[in-house]
């Protein structure tokens, strides 16, 4: 995942310097939508802040994405996504290929309180599987200022018909070479599970930050044949990186 996030500084806090927060490492993630396999890709993170105001948490499965509006504690702005490929042959034998897929959307998210906050995203697939998708967060936010962070909560992940079908279809012509039942997949909810994201500073400079994330396909995309015979139900990903801070005043 990729993110960006800027906390919302006061009058009186934008005459202080800025800070700001680069995060880099490598992160598991399924090849795609059902895989049993995953693949490498780097974990990145960039958040910005002024004086010794904490850095907003950002959950680190969150699509990338950055806040156009704010008020009161909500706030919308475009978001972005990649999935991945899924090759011809690579389940079943003969079922189609699916490209890359950049997905571009939106996010709203509010923040009910210090230590909990919502968030709605969706997303449209411009190549690859051309479906729309959707997540639905919540995050539990323990934290001591920029010392530490440990977030916690539940997901639930949608998508059209036409992602769907893409992923987790077998069309017709395709069911007897590949030797599976045709099977024409509905929209609607994909999966559920649940996320942590952990933040430690190791020294004024230097951190540590990692995640972990498990999702179940469910209804028709657990219920995929694609996914019974060739994948898994059970979706896992996570990451480990290094994170750090630079600008603000010297100590």
């Amino acid at each position: 995942m990729f993110g960006l996030s800027v906390a919302p500084a006061s009058a009186q806090e934008k005459s202080e310097p800025r800070r700001t927060r680069v995060v880099l490492g490598p992160q598991l993630v399924p090849s795609f939508p059902g895989s049993s396999d995953h693949r490498l890709r780097p974990l990145v993170d960039v958040a910005r802040t002024r004086g010794d105001a904490p850095f907003e948490f950002t959950a680190a499965d969150e699509s990338f994405g950055f806040p156009a509006l704010r008020r009161n504690g909500f706030s919308v702005g475009p978001s972005f996504s990649f999935e991945g490929s899924r090759p011809a042959g690579n389940v079943g034998g003969e079922l189609p290929r699916i490209g890359n897929t950049v997905e571009v959307g939106g996010f709203a998210q509010y923040q009910l309180r210090p230590d909990f906050r919502v968030r709605v995203e969706g997303r449209r697939g411009l190549g690859g599987h051309r479906g729309w998708v959707g997540a639905v967060s919540a995050d539990y936010i323990a934290r001591r200022a920029d010392d530490y962070l440990v977030s916690l909560g539940p997901r639930v992940t949608f998508a059209d018909g036409r992602h769907h079908r893409a992923f987790f279809g077998v069309a017709p012509q395709d069911a007897a070479p590949s030797g599976l039942p045709a099977f024409r997949p509905e929209g609607g909810v994909q999966a559920v599970g649940a996320a942590t994201t952990v933040l430690r500073q190791l020294t004024r400079r230097w951190g540590i930050y990692g995640y972990a994330r498990y999702d179940r396909l469910v209804r028709d995309a657990g219920r995929s044949p694609v996914v019974r015979a060739f994948g898994s139900r059970d979706q896992v990903s996570g990451g480990v990186a290094l994170s750090y801070t630079f600008g603000g005043r010297d100590r």
